[in-house]
């Protein structure tokens, strides 16, 4: 029998939205059996799907889906439940929804999965996403690229693992580049994570000014960069070879039968 509720809160969250959130799984299948739609929406297009990533709750998010629960649902704010599984940092979460979901590259201008597990901080769901082939290069209008997001969000193991995938280093927001976002937040160590893995420092952004001139006067980060000299022959020779190879094939380093140290030296081992 239908809940007389619904059209008292259709506008509102229901309580399948509050029961998938929770994490109460009993009430949720409660609520299902009694008639409750597994994609039934707030006025925001927020479905209970959403709500169940969100929280990061695995149960709730299979019992949903088991059930027919819409998996490519896109709110107001342009999130998805991948991108809200993102959000709350569950690896499950979002290995389900990509078990689920065929379309799952498509991204809104709002709201990106990638660009969301590198601001969060969230290494493990980046790692997942990047196995999926995500595009990690994707710069985004007033946002920039997931590793400009991540460098604002001083989220440094994300940064890390970027590199390591072979991001392109000066894709930021515009002329901003991710050294100019690491050196405002005053990380050291980001700092001279993107300039090992070439980083310009002589780059100027959107007000014309290099990533020295934004740093403050007698800061560790204006030490950092005024130390760093001109590359090594051997410097430049690998970020070139990273290019060639272009990021599908860093990880296939192995097949070029290289020398061991060399191979490690490449893949920054």
């Amino acid at each position: 029998m239908m809940c007389c509720v619904w059209t008292d809160l259709w506008s509102d969250r229901t309580p399948l939205h509050d029961a998938a959130y929770q994490g109460r799984l009993l009430i949720l299948r409660t609520l299902v059996s009694q008639g409750f739609p597994v994609d039934m929406l707030t006025m925001d297009r927020v479905s209970p799907l959403h709500e169940a990533c969100l929280g990061g709750h695995y149960a709730c998010t299979t019992f949903l889906l088991e059930n027919g629960a819409n998996v490519e649902m896109v709110s107001t704010d342009g999130a998805t439940p991948l991108f809200n599984a993102c959000s709350s940092g569950s690896v499950a979460c979002v290995r389900l929804i990509l078990q689920h979901s065929p379309n799952t590259h498509a991204v809104h201008h709002l709201a990106s999965p990638i660009h969301q597990a590198a601001k969060r901080g969230h290494r493990e769901c980046l790692e997942v996403l990047l196995s999926h082939g995500f595009h990690i290069d994707l710069e985004l209008p007033g946002v920039g690229t997931p590793l400009y997001t991540a460098c604002l969000a001083q989220a440094t193991d994300c940064v890390e693992r970027l590199l390591q995938s072979g991001v392109d280093v000066q894709g930021g927001c515009g002329h901003d580049t991710p050294l100019h976002a690491a050196v405002l937040g005053g990380e050291v160590r980001m700092v001279e994570l993107l300039m090992d893995y070439g980083a310009d420092g002589s780059c100027r952004n959107s007000d014309g000014k290099t990533p020295l001139e934004l740093a403050a006067c007698d800061s560790t980060v204006r030490t950092t960069i005024q130390k760093r000299g001109p590359c090594t022959l051997s410097q430049l020779c690998r970020f070139c070879i990273r290019r060639s190879l272009g990021q599908a094939r860093l990880d296939r380093t192995s097949a070029l039968f290289l020398p061991y140290r060399l191979q490690a030296f490449l893949l920054y081992q």
